[in-house]
């Protein structure tokens, strides 16, 4: 065989080899994803070559918290439109807080009201899912409408933000009218990586809180390599009497040590296995697609 028919075959033969790699990577994600006895969404993708995997796409996940990703980045375009600005005070009525939900903005605030910028509003939400700080950026963006119309015109269409933290309190469905397929949230992060919506220093403050933040160790990056850099927004419903748990969630952007960048989706979704459990799935799930990806 002449060099050239060697070369020629290869590059027959290397579509084929890609694609069943790539088989095997959704056997293992789906095999892991067994032990959550729910429903689990899967979406990686190499974000530079685009090459990805979707499993349960058609699915409709209810997102939880993840929301306040997409909450950010059009809180972060006002900013660059000059409707917002990151320094900005707001005048908070301590009263006027939800007293029985997760914040720790809140809390830091024990006694009195208290002023706190837009900046550090995006942080607690992002970086500490904070969920006093989410509905007063709801606010200050125009509602969940104007939120839902923003990540639209973007081209993320597979997704609906419909409720604000207090309005999914009001009865366990209320949670499911905010979905997103696992392909919505490849985009989201894509479109942030690429940095196409955003300005420099707004796609960097997100990044940064993205980063930051101390929530869901134990799930993307709970099998990771110590030190590997994650971008990430977790998601956590409450489990019903019948021991189901509607959301266990974690979205975002590994920075691989091979220089590779992937984004990872995993929703585990109507699960009636244990919170370690459900984390261990994401774990492993992320831990399959870097391994997958860590390895080229």
């Amino acid at each position: 065989m002449t060099q050239f028919a060697r070369i020629s075959a290869f590059l027959l033969l290397f579509p084929v080899i890609a694609f069943a790699q790539q088989a095997k990577l959704k056997f293992e994600i789906e095999d892991i994803s067994r032990q959550a006895k729910g429903i689990v969404g899967v979406g990686v993708m190499d974000l530079k070559t685009k090459e990805t995997l979707l499993i349960n796409q058609n699915h409709k996940f209810p997102m939880q918290s993840t929301f306040k990703f997409p909450l950010a980045i059009a809180v972060l375009n006002l900013v660059d439109k000059g409707k917002l600005k990151l320094d900005q005070k707001i005048h908070v009525v301590r009263a006027e807080l939800d007293q029985e939900t997760h914040s720790p903005m809140r809390d830091k605030h024990s006694k009195q009201d208290f002023d706190i910028t837009i900046g550090e509003l995006l942080s607690y939400s992002v970086s500490e899912s904070d969920n006093n700080a989410c509905d007063m950026l709801f606010e200050l963006a125009g509602g969940t409408k104007k939120v839902n119309d923003y990540i639209h015109s973007l081209g993320v269409k597979d997704i609906a933000i419909v409720a604000t933290e207090k309005e999914m309190k009001a009865g366990w469905n209320v949670q499911y009218t905010n979905f997103a397929r696992p392909s919505a949230y490849l985009q989201l992060l894509e479109i942030v990586y690429q940095g196409r919506t955003l300005s420099k220093s707004s796609h960097d403050f997100l990044w940064k809180i993205l980063v930051a933040g101390p929530t869901g160790l134990k799930r993307i990056k709970g099998l990771l390599p110590e030190g590997t850099v994650v971008a990430h927004k977790t998601g956590t419903s409450a489990t019903n009497d019948n021991g189901v748990t509607a959301a266990t969630n974690d979205v975002g952007i590994i920075k691989l040590q091979n220089k590779r960048d992937i984004a990872v989706v995993v929703f585990v979704s109507d699960a009636t296995a244990k919170a370690d459990t459900r984390e261990l799935v994401i774990a492993q799930i992320a831990k399959a697609a870097a391994d997958y990806y860590g390895g080229k």
